[in-house]
């Protein structure tokens, strides 16, 4: 998903390595493949893939992953699928 991009080094995806027990649910539930499992743990691959969705962050059993909805604008990227990037907003009227 290289493709889809908002604005670049804003998202709020952090992840304790060390709180990883390298499951792979993260991984699988990643709709942007931002997420792998590197040397049996969790690695963030493609951080400015994320549209900060949380499916991650809400299945990742031993809170390894956190994640603030928001900053890195899902709406915009979802709206500008549809609708088309001339179309799209992220502002106070999108959300």
């Amino acid at each position: 998903m290289k493709t889809f991009r908002y604005l670049p080094g804003v998202t709020t995806l952090n992840l304790d390595i060390n709180a990883c027990v390298g499951c792979g649910i993260c991984a699988q539930v990643c709709p942007h493949q931002v997420l792998e499992i590197v040397e049996k743990k969790a690695a963030i691959v493609d951080i400015d893939g994320c549209m900060e969705c949380g499916a991650c962050a809400n299945n990742c059993p031993v809170e390894a992953i956190t994640v603030e909805p928001g900053v890195g604008c899902a709406s915009y990227i979802i709206q500008s699928w549809i609708k088309g990037k001339e179309a799209a907003s992220c502002g106070p009227s999108c959300c």
